[in-house]
């Protein structure tokens, strides 16, 4: 599969594209057990942990990569069936404020991320190549069911670097 060019995708996006590896379903399957298994690893006084005032916890950057796989996993499965009915945006910040997140078990969302996206791989792995290059418009811009795949690749990446960088502080 082609990388997506900058016309797929608005720039707001690019950080988490330029993440991904070329092979965007390898990386996908891959993430299905790094992730987990590097979460697995957290020690257990972490995941109640804010590295500032005001940031999310461990957990709640779990469900927040939860939710957002969710959200790009719907407007992919809606492009690519050519859905044109414009999506709104979402608010992580109050996504993650009205979730409850801190009062579950972090196996449990480490568990749910994992089912997730295994479930997901199943629609991922279902796309035919002419389904790539379909689009629709989700918060106001333009994006291909090509690019979708790549940001959510890229968008777990990033937040599994914050975790590291300054969650755990330390590195693998």
């Amino acid at each position: 599969m082609n990388r997506p060019q900058p016309h797929e995708f608005a720039p707001f996006y690019a950080k988490y594209i330029e993440k991904v590896k070329d092979d965007v379903m390898e990386e996908l399957e891959e993430q299905s057990i790094t992730i987990p298994d590097f979460l697995r690893t957290t020690p257990a006084d972490k995941v109640n942990f804010a590295y500032a005032e005001g940031k999310w916890t461990l957990k709640e950057v779990l469900g927040h990569i939860i939710d957002t796989e969710r959200i790009m996993a719907y407007r992919l499965l809606r492009f690519s069936r050519k859905d044109t009915q414009p999506l709104l945006g979402f608010d992580e910040n109050e996504y993650v404020k009205n979730s409850g997140y801190l009062s579950r078990g972090f196996e449990g969302l480490v568990d749910e991320f994992e089912l997730l996206r295994k479930s997901n791989l199943f629609l991922f792995n279902s796309l035919r190549q002419e389904d790539l290059p379909l689009s629709g418009t989700a918060n106001g811009q333009r994006i291909t069911v090509r690019a979708l795949l790549f940001v959510i690749a890229g968008h777990a990446k990033h937040h599994k670097e914050i975790i590291k960088e300054r969650y755990l502080q330390f590195s693998y």
